[in-house]
């Protein structure tokens, strides 16, 4: 629990903020004061970034509810972020007031998008599937496939949103534990971080060519690839061709995603069929 000290004794700068029994420096309220209307007013421009600062120091990012493998659903577990109502509130009392000089900060619980109640309901229906097959030899390859499955299993998509591979699945990187293995560029095989990534999206790509998914945006790979039938692929990458679809059903779709002993698999579950 932070605690911060509002108190306008002389210091240099505006933040004041105890942590595991260690003090910084001072708020000040000369610090929030507009000085063109006689000393009255509080800057909220200022208390707004101060606020910001607060919140990075205490926020906590809401976990949401998910399948485990076995189809056994993980609960939630909510959030926290710094209360601006309440902050405010005590703010202005001390500003105006000068009490109280010292507060623990106000937090309010921030509630993932999905639960386990809405997962139980759109578990229940396949409404697609695809699955393609990988060499567990190359090990390189087989890394970044589990990597990127990872990265889309048990991902939500509400009515009316968009689905991006990229984002989703973020920039393929060595600090990610991505490793170098062969991609297509321009029609020739090299290699390069993230390599074999596509299988995921294009597997991907067949399990949602479905009813109640709009494919927003696919490009085939300058040659045929293995993994899937000609034109059926969906080439990615991070600066340059993307994977989109946009759910157009009246229900969320959930990916379930898996690569495991040389087969790549994806279901599409909703509550219903489209």
């Amino acid at each position: 629990m932070l605690t911060v000290f509002l108190s306008f004794l002389l210091a240099s700068t505006p933040l004041s903020i105890v942590d595991d029994g260690e003090s910084t420096d001072k708020l000040l309220k000369e610090d929030f004061e507009l000085t063109l209307v006689d000393r009255m007013f509080i800057d909220n421009l200022k208390l707004d970034v101060q606020m910001d600062v607060l919140n990075d120091k205490i926020y906590q990012e809401p976990v949401n509810a998910k399948l485990a493998e076995d189809g056994d659903i993980i609960s939630e577990k909510p959030g926290i972020a710094l209360d601006r109502i309440a902050f405010q509130k005590v703010f202005r009392e001390y500003f105006y007031h000068g009490t109280p000089t010292e507060l623990a900060l106000p937090e309010r619980e921030i509630y993932p998008r999905v639960n386990s109640e809405l997962l139980a309901q759109i578990k229940e229906t396949t409404i697609g599937s695809y699955q393609t097959s990988f060499r567990t030899d190359n090990e390189e390859r087989t890394r970044n496939i589990e990597l990127a499955s990872k990265a889309i299993n048990n991902h939500v998509v509400f009515p009316g949103e968009s689905f991006s591979f990229n984002e989703t699945v973020g920039k393929r990187t060595k600090e990610k534990g991505y490793q170098r293995a062969p991609v297509i560029i321009e029609g020739e095989l090299a290699e390069d971080i993230g390599g074999g990534i596509c299988q995921v999206s294009s597997t991907l790509y067949n399990a949602v060519d479905i009813d109640g998914v709009e494919i927003v945006e696919r490009y085939s790979h300058s040659r045929s690839v293995p993994y899937v039938p000609p034109g059926r692929d969906a080439t990615v990458s991070w600066h340059g061709p993307d994977f989109v679809f946009k759910n157009t059903n009246k229900q969320p779709i959930l990916i379930r995603s898996q690569a495991k002993n040389g087969t790549m698999a994806i279901q599409i579950l909703s509550s219903e069929s489209p």
